[in-house]
């Protein structure tokens, strides 16, 4: 029912998910209400991505690249 799955190809990498702004509510599985499916599911995948992110991401990034490194 409110499967994103038509959403999910425009979503782009960096995090967003272009969406009109029509009215034509929709309630996501927790019961919030969106304005609309498109913006129901931007909110979906801005939240997984963030998740994802979240997993030894942060160590990741905050590794200097090899040719950055100094060894004493």
């Amino acid at each position: 029912q409110n499967d994103c799955s038509e959403f999910r190809s425009q979503f782009e990498a960096s995090g967003r998910l272009s969406c009109t702004r029509e009215n034509d509510p929709v309630r996501d599985a927790s019961g919030k209400q969106h304005t609309n499916k498109c913006l129901m599911c931007a909110e979906k995948f801005k939240k997984e991505a963030q998740r994802g992110g979240q997993s030894g991401g942060a160590a990741q990034r905050n590794r200097l690249p090899t040719s950055e490194r100094t060894y004493q």
